[in-house]
This record gives structure tokens, C-alpha cells and sequence, in this order.
């Protein structure tokens, strides 16, 4: 089942890229024709012109995460505190200004290349829907203005609750450095800058294996690419691919809904732009509109898949949809009910400190890779284009010294304890945040338990 997002973008292109066939070589070949693949393919040439680059893609490009996530340009100033512990505060620094400018580079390459992405950038609310979330980025926001970066600004309860659409939203925090796009438009865009670059791109053309020798060899059903340098952009696809990475990353669904056209009522209710609103459970709620008039709502954090696997789930209509369709008309009970156009999920690529991460495979300097982006991606994307791309020119930059180049920072629990774990971390944050909404006070048992969420792929934000 093609995701909705990708669905209407390939309504528009209609194209697809052949398949592999025969054997040929490049200077670089990437798999994996996401946004990661695709950004970094898009770096490389615009930095050295004579770059031969080939992609390959299992499927068609924006068929995996990138084509299905909620569509939320979102920076890392949240996690503040886990990039000044994991890197200290000088790399922490950078690494939010440039998360925060790479929501303007997207922009900025969408309307050069004339991209019609949706690109909207009206800034993201951070809400709390409990009295207990109430000022719970305070503390952040102060280390951040602390560092000279002006991330967020206080807003009034009843703004909130005018400019998020919802009284459900008690309190909450603006940020400007955030914006909304339709994601399959955004990844197909990039394909067709792509190609117009002269990178190639084969659709339909899965990886069955490589040599590790250098120049690598890829072999695909159709033929093979042999090329001198190769990235690895599969992202939730690289756990159930090297097993190395078995327990580098947890696989976590997102399930989102969307509704019929409405932008009658979409003006009733006083969602005029496309400011994203979050939450602050661990599993966050998230919503946004759409150019077309609908309301779009999403989840992290409900299906956990065994040992890396791609279950079959990922790519069905959301097992959920009953909840979020309910937690929809929770938000906005003027919908009544308008009907959902559609439902699905996705798979998530979860690592244990919440951030992606990249590095040389089994130290091979002419072989590198990407994932990890934990539920936050399409901002953060960008800058794996500009990682990955800088460790395949060779460049010396803050980029390619950056610890996140040092590969996984941790790991998982072996299976079966990840996945029984998973499920019991994840009920008793559902049963703690129930209590919450109900001003109830959580179990002792489940209060502990949440405390392991970051080990269970803690959803950070769409």
C-alpha cells in the first residue's frame, strides 16, 4: 500500500526512474533514495560538479520513511540537554544552530529549484495537554538562551490555544525555526533536482549484496554498479540488512491519520497556516494542516518490531486509526465526524540516544552509512546530506569531525528482552499518561518504567 503523501505526489510526476540493468560504474553509489540518499547525492554534486553518482532504491524513491512521516521540519534545540551530555556544549551549540538552519536551506532549495513542496514555514508550537507537562522545556529553554540561542519564546495560554486550534492545549512554548511540508512532494522534488543534476537514479533496484574490495562491487537482480566510494542510506531498512546493527537501533511505528478536505472549518477553528503542533508526552501527538485543507494527526511510539524486522504492519493502514481518529476529534471536537481520508504507518529507525549517527562500515574508508534519525528526520536529513557527503569528498570540516561520525553510541537490549521490554515500557507510559490526563497520580511501578523510554525508542518528536 502506497502511503497517502506519496500517493498524491506521484498523482503529479507520474514518472518513474528505470530499474538497473547490465553492469556499470560510478564515482559513488548510494543506496537508498530517501531523503538522506537524496540530499547527499544533491551536496556531493553541487560540490564537485564531475561527481559520477548512481542511486539505487528498492522501491521508488520516497517509499520507505521519507514519503510517510507527518511532514515536520523540526530542529534538535528540544533535546539540548542530550547533545551538551553526549558531545559537550561547544558541539551541542553548533549542532542546534545548524539544525535550525537547515529548516531555512530546505526553503531556500525548494524555492530555487521551484520545489512545490508546501513548504510553510510558520514556526512549531510545543504544548502541554496536562497540568503535570505544564514548563516542562523551561529548563531547556533557559540553558539554550544561556548559549545565546533564542530557540523559543513564552505564549500566552489562551494564544496557544487560539493559534494550536485546541483547548486541549493548556500551555505551550513557539518556536520559528520550524516548518511543514507535504513529504512525498518534498522526497520526489529531490529526485527530479536529481536527475536534472545528472545523477543517476534507478528505481525497482534492491541491493542484494557488495563487496567490501575498493573499487565496491553492487549487485542488484538486474546487474551491478561498481564504484569507487558507497553510502549506505537505508535507514530502518539497515538493521534487518547488517547485523552488525541488529541492536543499534529499535524499529517503532508512526501512525497518522488525515482527514477529508475542511478548510471551512478549518477556519472556524483557527488553523489559518501551517504551524505544527506537539505535545509533551514521551510519545508524542502531533498535528499540522495541509495546503489542501485537512488536518493531519500522528503518533510515535505503537508498534515495536521483533529483532529489527520489517513487519508487513509498516506498510498497511494503521492498526490505530480508531485511537487516533478518537484523539483527533479529543483535539477537535467541532470535526465531529468528518470522515478520515486515509490511515497508515511507517517504520521508525530508533537509536538509543534519540540522534542519528554515521561512520565508516567495519572502518572501510570508501564505505559509509546513515540512520538512526529516531523519529525526527526531515529537518535533520539535510544534515546527514551534508555528513555523509562531506566523508565521501574526503573534506576536512565540522562535519566529518563531529562525534556523531563515530558510529552507534550504545545499544540495545539483546531479543527477546528488547521487544518484551519495549511492550512493557510502552504500556505503562499509555496507563502514566492516562493518569496524567485524568489528573490522576501514576503507579509508582509505571512512573519507573517510563524512565526506561529512552531505551525503548522514546519518540521525540514527527
Amino acid at each position: 500500500m502506497r502511503p497517502f503523501w506519496l500517493e498524491q505526489a506521484l498523482f503529479r510526476d507520474g514518472e518513474l526512474a528505470p530499474a538497473l540493468h547490465g553492469d556499470h560504474t560510478a564515482d559513488v553509489c548510494i543506496v537508498g533514495g530517501g531523503f538522506t540518499g537524496l540530499w547527499t547525492a544533491i551536496q556531493a554534486k553541487q560540490h564537485n560538479p564531475c561527481l559520477d553518482i548512481a542511486i539505487l532504491e528498492s522501491d521508488l524513491c520516497g517509499a520507505g520513511a521519507s514519503g510517510r512521516n507527518g511532514g515536520c521540519v523540526l530542529t534538535w534545540s528540544a533535546k539540548f540537554f542530550t547533545l551538551r551530555k553526549l558531545f559537550g556544549e561547544a558541539e551541542a551549540v553548533r549542532l542546534v544552530r545548524a539544525s535550525e538552519a537547515a529548516v531555512q536551506h530546505i526553503g531556500d532549495f525548494c524555492k530555487k529549484h521551484q520545489i512545490d513542496a508546501e513548504y510553510r514555514q510558520d514556526g512549531t508550537l510545543y504544548t502541554a495537554t496536562a497540568s503535570v507537562h505544564i514548563g516542562a522545556l523551561d529548563p531547556v529553554i533557559a540553558a539554550l538562551e544561556s548559549c545565546g540561542l533564542h530557540s523559543y519564546h513564552a505564549m500566552p495560554a489562551a494564544e496557544v490555544a487560539q493559534r494550536s486550534g485546541s483547548k486541549r492545549n493548556l500551555a505551550g512554548v513557539f518556536s520559528p525555526y520550524a516548518a511543514t511540508v507535504h513529504p512525498g512532494k518534498l522526497v520526489r522534488g529531490l529526485r527530479r533536482v536529481a536527475l536534472e543534476m545528472g545523477i543517476r537514479i534507478y528505481e525497482r533496484s534492491p541491493m542484494l549484496d557488495f563487496s567490501t574490495d575498493q573499487p565496491v562491487v553492487v549487485r542488484t537482480p538486474g546487474g551491478s554498479i561498481t564504484a569507487g566510494k558507497l553510502v549506505l542510506a537505508m535507514n530502518a531498512w539497515m538493521a534487518s540488512s547488517f547485523k552488525q546493527f541488529e541492536r543499534s537501533i529499535a524499529i517503532v511505528s508512526s501512525d497518522m491519520v488525515i482527514t477529508e478536505r475542511c478548510p471551512e472549518l478549518l477556519a472556524h477553528i483557527g488553523l489559518r497556516d501551517g504551524v505544527s503542533v506537539l505535545d509533551s508526552r514521551t510519545f508524542v501527538y502531533y498535528y499540522r494542516t495541509t495546503m489542501d485543507g485537512r488536518i493531519m494527526l500522528g503518533k510515535g511510539g505503537n508498534t515495536f518490531a521483533r529483532g529489527g524486522r520489517m513487519e508487513p504492519v509498516f506498510d498497511q493502514r494503521s492498526p490505530y486509526e480508531a485511537q487516533l481518529t478518537q484523539a483527533m476529534r479529543g483535539f477537535f471536537p467541532q470535526l465531529g465526524k468528518l470522515p478520515m481520508t486515509a490511515s497508515w504507518n511507517g517504520p521508525s529507525d530508533r537509536s538509543v540516544t534519540g540522534f542519528p549517527f554515521f561512520g565508516q562500515l567495519n572502518g572501510a574508508r570508501h564505505i559509509v552509512y546513515g540512520f538512526g534519525y529516531s523519529g525526527n528526520g526531515v529537518g535533520p536529513s539535510y544534515m546527514g546530506g551534508q555528513i555523509l557527503s562531506s566523508m565521501v569528498l574526503g573534506l576536512d570540516n565540522a562535519w566529518t569531525r563531529s562525534p556523531l561520525t563515530q558510529g552507534p553510541l550504545g545499544q540495545f537490549p539483546p531479543e527477546p528482552v528488547r521487544y518484551v521490554g519495549s511492550i512493557m515500557v510502552r504500556n505503562a507510559i499509555r496507563r502514566k499518561e492516562q493518569a496524567e490526563d485524568d489528573n490522576r497520580t501514576p503507579w509508582l511501578l509505571d512512573r519507573w518504567l517510563s524512565t526506561f523510554a529512552n531505551a525503548a525508542g522514546k519518540s521525540d518528536k514527527a
